[in-house]
């Protein structure tokens, strides 16, 4: 594990000129640039649609339904009318995403505040008309927790908190954008498969698949798979320290059903695609909560360094699956909801994934590392062919195909 930890992140730095990221979609959502690296190493400039006859026949195409919610709240502060931004994180009170959207009077989330020299004391309110409903929504300021802070929302009218950030908050779009978020991030920032409301951020390698691609995909007879990984505010989080050893994983849900879990316990094991890198850590991640059961660790969530150690199991997927199979029947449920914080970063194996559809990333960051963990070196030839081939970068940019 020492290797991994001593990589210093100026090692995946390269220059990205401010041009080369997209502000906004293409148009139509597939008619961007792939970029296809084959499992030979060939480099084949492709456009999306294109993307059906190029998964191998019988694979697995497997990508996150996370749905991205209003998560920034505006509010004016009595007095002297300071603007105090609120960006919801996760939930705190209750836990569960689902219960939280549920709560029709109150609920705690773990938040950024913006502004925060400006809200010293007192609650902040906002008055909103949903339907024929006026509500009066107040967010009560609590203790720190890290950089963020636990933030008590209480409302009137008896509607859900679901219905309450819907209207009252706006989708919050990448910083590295640099503009204000418009009507059109609504629809342009949400996957056409987007269905479980808790993301802060897009999955984005799935901004790219239409109807008609998905259509084209089932025509091939590739199976399409979904899971849930809820992308927090951390994504964007850059790698300040040098050593990635020094670097804090932020900790994201997942579920994923039994049923995909059996799939995956079959042999052979399938050439699973893995849409964009949220499904990556979350398979990857399966497979390292499949270990930490065999030998008597699991706690709910996968630590950040765990792939790592010495002690790893380092057991079949097969194997790990069964282990995760054995331990949903002894809990009598049928679908894992976990937790994660590992690393995908260069001397990390991969154990699920054959293959990926992702983005241009941002330099020095971990997105970047796990493309590297997947092709090594090979990442500084794909994305200089990107940039002299005139790709367009990050979330609303074009896309590659890894195999």
């Amino acid at each position: 594990m020492s290797d991994t930890r001593d990589i210093t992140i100026d090692e995946y730095d390269y220059p990205l000129p401010d041009e080369r990221i997209a502000r906004y979609p293409l148009t139509e959502r597939d008619s961007c640039k792939l970029l296809v690296r084959t499992s030979d190493g060939e480099l084949i400039d492709k456009t999306f649609i294109d993307l059906p006859d190029l998964l191998p026949a019988g694979s697995m195409l497997v990508y996150n339904n996370t749905r991205v919610i209003n998560a920034r709240l505006k509010f004016r502060k009595n007095g002297d009318g300071a603007l105090i931004e609120i960006f919801c994180l996760e939930p705190h009170r209750p836990v569960d995403y689902a219960q939280s959207f549920a709560c029709t009077e109150n609920c705690q989330w773990l938040c950024f505040v913006g502004n925060a020299k400006k809200w010293k004391q007192g609650s902040l309110e906002m008055s909103l008309k949903i339907g024929d409903k006026e509500i009066l929504l107040s967010a009560t300021k609590g203790e720190a927790v890290g950089n963020a802070r636990i933030v008590s929302f209480e409302w009137t009218g008896g509607v859900s908190f679901s219905e309450i950030i819907s209207v009252a908050g706006e989708i919050p779009i990448p910083p590295y954008l640099n503009r204000e978020t418009e009507s059109s991030d609504a629809s342009d920032y949400q996957t056409v498969f987007s269905q479980i409301n808790g993301s802060v951020a897009a999955p984005t390698a799935g901004l790219h698949f239409t109807d008609r691609v998905l259509a084209a995909i089932d025509e091939r007879g590739i199976r399409r798979r979904q899971i849930t990984l809820h992308v927090g505010a951390g994504t964007f989080q850059p790698v300040k320290a040098d050593a990635i050893g020094e670097h804090e994983m932020h900790s994201e849900f997942i579920s994923v059903s039994r049923s995909l879990i059996e799939q995956l316990a079959a042999e052979p094991t399938p050439y699973v695609i893995a849409v964009g890198t949220t499904s990556v850590r979350t398979l990857e991640s399966l497979y390292h909560i499949g270990c930490l059961i065999s030998c008597g660790r699991w706690s709910g969530e996968v630590p950040q360094w765990y792939p790592y150690e010495a002690d790893h199991p380092g057991l079949s997927v097969g194997e790990s699956m069964s282990h995760i199979l054995r331990w949903l029947d002894s809990n009598g449920i049928d679908k894992l909801v976990a937790s994660t914080r590992i690393i995908i970063a260069p001397g990390y194996k991969y154990h699920i994934v054959k293959g990926m559809i992702t983005n241009f990333h941002q330099p020095r960051s971990t997105l970047l590392l796990l493309v590297s963990a997947f092709m090594g070196d090979e990442w500084r030839r794909v994305y200089s062919h990107a940039l002299s081939g005139d790709y367009r970068f990050l979330s609303y940019g074009d896309a590659c195909l890894f195999l």
